[in-house]
């Protein structure tokens, strides 16, 4: 990790921390996820990256390598700079019916992709994800085919970007799980009044909120309903540009890579601190206005887990 130094951190969850870093040679950002030696990296981790290494599309963060501290995994990556959707919709409120289209015509070019690599179990055995954008079949505890599945949730991105609120959570019971959950399964959301969406989009949410999974609109046919193909950008068409031949060729082989995972298995004694990982963390102070300037671009990248 000495070709890199910290920026700052950018977020933590329960695999670990993100930090934005910069590569001391070509001066480029990227965000690199560090993830606890031992234990912490299962067969899920090992899928994920194996599976991320694999991918090449617009809409989805692109993997750069893996490598190695004495404490922790890291995952090095393109960095986001545009912030999250989430965020971006608290911030607006909601978005107008364009701007949601552009960014769920984004997502789904990004889902579309992972499903034809065939990257998602079509029947997982687990549930996992927020409630909020669970499909019924899901929290129904059966066998499902998650393609269809993530048509639903892909739906509840769509419906929270245009009326900035949940479509199964109850206005004014939003912290009450078994009820959202109760109103995932009886289908139970509306548009509010002062709401104005289009009889188009209406009937697209309508065709993508359907019980039954077999009853409910594919990935393809949201890819070719009328709504959806309004100012499509060309690079997100069948066959656009950066569906070429440009190849793209990982930094690492993939032996180098199954390596790097099988030794990051092994426990560690006393694992620091992940801000002693990287040496040379560098002034803020001298990066605060061309950070600013990135992270307010306005970029959007679909982050879609395998």
């Amino acid at each position: 990790m000495e070709r890199y130094e910290i920026v700052k951190d950018i977020g933590s969850g329960n695999f670990g921390v993100a930090r934005l870093v910069r590569d001391k040679w070509t001066r480029e950002l990227f965000a690199v996820k560090f993830i606890e030696r031992g234990q912490k990296i299962d067969e899920h981790v090992q899928r994920e990256i194996m599976n991320h290494r694999s991918l090449k599309h617009p809409n989805i963060v692109q993997f750069k390598e893996v490598l190695l501290t004495p404490t922790h995994l890291a995952i090095v990556m393109e960095y986001a700079a545009g912030g999250e959707l989430f965020g971006r919709i608290c911030n607006a409120g909601r978005f107008s019916e364009n701007e949601a289209r552009f960014f769920f015509q984004q997502l789904i070019s990004g889902v579309s992709y992972c499903h034809s690599m065939s990257l998602l179990q079509s029947q997982p055995k687990s549930t996992v994800g927020t409630p909020a954008y669970i499909a019924p079949e899901v929290l129904s505890k059966k066998q499902y085919d998650g393609k269809i599945a993530d048509v639903w949730s892909c739906g509840v991105t769509l419906y929270v970007m245009l009326v900035g609120a949940y479509p199964f959570e109850d206005p004014d019971d939003p912290n009450n799980f078994r009820k959202t959950i109760d109103r995932i399964l009886g289908v139970q959301y509306s548009i509010p009044d002062h709401v104005q969406v289009s009889i188009e989009c209406k009937h697209l949410l309508s065709q993508i909120f359907v019980e039954k999974p077999e009853k409910r609109i594919t990935i393809a046919g949201i890819k070719n309903h009328p709504w959806f193909l309004k100012n499509l950008p060309m690079e997100l068409m069948e066959g656009g540009s950066w569906q070429s031949n440009d190849v793209n060729i990982p930094s690492q082989s993939t032996e180098e890579v199954m390596s790097i995972i099988q030794e990051a298995r092994k426990s560690v004694q006393s694992p620091n601190a992940v801000t002693h990982l990287i040496e040379g963390s560098m002034d803020l102070d001298d990066l605060d206005a061309e950070v600013e300037d990135i992270e307010t671009s306005g970029d959007f990248v679909c982050h879609v887990s395998s």
